[in-house]
């Protein structure tokens, strides 16, 4: 057997051992003996193997599946430019916190810096941005190599899980030959250990617990990546606390969550009634301008970290951090709740009332409906830039959805691959609500083999000619050259690039046929066209109906 066969025989075998069950793969020379391992694993059913011919798609695809599941996935490919389009991918999965193993074939050293074809500087490519990064080495048919590649394996396997997920590097250069050669012999088992994983990685042990102390004018917020949800929503519900979640913290249910907290804090006179002596926070926030302002204003902020290396606090005003809080129950006056969901409700209402009076279709009200009109047990795939928003201002508490968006880095690439994958990965029925831009951004995700398994997942595009969020931004003051160079607006026609996918395609003509019109199953576009102009002063008018509900309120 050539060396080049068995250390990617033994790569795939290994990873499998660990728990793999989805690997991509982008086409490629040198990563011909990890192509033909992981086929072979197909073949036997031991792995699910996704093909895609453009590595950048390929990555946000393994990431959205790695991100729905929670299990690593691993990305493959050759070496040069390809390694490099896995990048974008990489760093959010660092920023997010998405368990990837990504695997680089490389050429030998001597071709390095020789000029030779497709070989690049691959050694650390990802930077800060993966957790951990190693040169394989260049196989050798000698003793002790297979104990080496199985318990590099394991250690990626291992750290990319724990403390805190994310993405791990192996860069694995192959000699020539790259296909097999017949001779199946070598000088040692390439067998590991029968009994499993070469190396049985465990979490770390639990920190110590930070007692919170009593008090019923207190605030849990939830932001991306939480963990532990259920268990501290739970627990702030015991305590008489408003749970301010934003929709990908998945959070946003029960008697407690409250859907129109971006307008509350917006009223000065709101906030000043409502200082919170402890805010506790659970993953990371950033929708909301209003709450991070809160954020900052807290007395006491306790922000829940399981890695105490890391810890999200983007306003800078964390007081304590600790891996595990215990928040106590608290009995007695509900006075705090009730005057934070009476403001609540107060808000929703003024700004369904706006919603309402609208027939035509307009980006807030099909974010709201959207979220009601989904089945139980549904993914709802988002982008991170104006859809996230929209969500966070207008949906209303419900359980049974799962909400998803590519946060970590906020980056508007690969989001139709990365909605494909979660979708795939995911067990009921599957949505995206995604902009023009991020949608066109991402367009070869929609390229699928004929042997590549199809999700059911309709993916709703936002279609406002360019760049909806800037239309809300200070940027939008700048009349002469706003267009050019942040409304970026184009011609491109959304039933043509669907026609030439092979994908289903319907439009959404008025608000109220949106369950009509996202029915169906398999992968499908919904086109919803509206006007970034007439979506600005939407906002607006819900800011302002928001607000003078929530200032009636306190005047009566």
């Amino acid at each position: 057997m050539n060396p080049a066969t068995a250390l990617a025989t033994v790569l795939v075998d290994e990873l499998l051992r660990c728990g793999m069950t989805d690997a991509v793969l982008a086409p490629g020379s040198r990563s011909a003996p990890l192509a033909l391992a992981l086929y072979a694993a197909e073949e036997t059913g031991r792995v699910r193997l996704h093909v895609r011919i453009d590595e950048r798609s390929g990555s946000f695809l393994g990431l959205g599946l790695a991100k729905r599941s929670g299990r690593p996935v691993a990305l493959v490919c050759t070496s040069g430019t390809a390694a490099a389009n896995f990048h974008p991918a990489v760093i959010e999965a660092h920023e997010s916190g998405v368990p990837l193993i990504v695997i680089t074939a490389d050429r030998p050293p001597e071709l390095r810096d020789t000029g030779a074809n497709q070989t690049i500087d691959q050694v650390k490519l990802y930077g800060t941005a993966a957790r951990w990064s190693t040169e394989v080495g260049v196989p050798e048919n000698r003793p002790g190599m297979v104990a080496y590649w199985r318990s590099l394996v394991s250690r990626a396997w291992g750290l990319a899980q724990a403390p805190v997920p994310g993405p791990v590097h192996l860069n694995a250069a192959f000699r020539e030959p790259l296909i097999p050669d017949g001779d199946e012999s070598w000088c040692e088992p390439l067998d590991g250990d029968a009994t499993g994983a070469w190396t049985k990685v465990r979490a770390a042990t639990p920190g110590s617990v930070l007692h919170v102390p009593p008090t019923r004018r207190g605030v849990l917020v939830v932001g991306d990546g939480a963990a532990n949800v259920k268990r501290y929503v739970a627990a702030a519900s015991m305590a008489g606390w408003p749970v301010l979640a934003e929709p990908n913290g998945n959070a946003r249910y029960g008697d407690h969550a409250l859907s129109s907290h971006h307008f509350l804090l917006g009223v000065p006179e709101f906030v000043e009634r409502h200082r919170p002596e402890v805010v506790v926070t659970l993953g990371k926030p950033g929708l909301s301008r209003p709450l991070l302002s809160l954020l900052r204003r807290a007395e006491e902020h306790i922000v829940l970290a399981p890695d105490l290396a890391h810890w999200p606090d983007p306003v800078r005003s964390a007081t304590q951090v600790a891996p595990e809080v215990e928040i106590p129950v608290v009995s007695g006056d509900d006075a705090w709740l009730k005057s934070w969901r009476a403001a609540d409700l107060a808000a929703a209402a003024a700004v369904d009332q706006v919603l309402d009076a609208v027939p035509e279709v307009s980006e807030p009200r099909l974010a709201r409906d959207l979220v009601s009109a989904l089945p139980g047990g549904s993914l709802l795939f988002t982008a991170a830039s104006m859809p996230i928003r929209d969500l966070d201002q207008v949906m209303r508490p419900r359980r049974g959805i799962r909400v998803m968006a590519n946060r970590g880095a906020s980056g508007i690439d690969g989001l139709v691959s990365s909605a494909i994958g979660a979708a795939l990965a995911h067990s009921g029925r599957s949505y995206a609500l995604l902009g023009d831009l991020a949608f066109l951004h991402d367009q070869n995700g929609l390229i699928l083999g004929p042997h590549d398994r199809r999700p059911d997942l309709a993916i709703i595009v936002v279609n406002n000619q360019g760049g909806g969020i800037f239309s809300l931004l200070p940027q939008a003051a700048l009349r002469a050259p706003f267009e050019r160079v942040f409304g970026t607006p184009h011609q491109v026609d959304l039933e043509s690039v669907a026609a030439a996918h092979g994908v289903a395609y319907r439009r959404l003509e008025a608000a109220a046929d949106l369950p009509k019109v996202i029915a169906g199953e398999g992968l499908r576009i919904v086109e919803a066209r509206t006007d970034r102009d007439a979506n600005a002063v939407l906002h607006a008018e819900m800011r302002k109906a928001a607000h003078a509900a929530v200032r009636a309120l306190m005047a009566g």
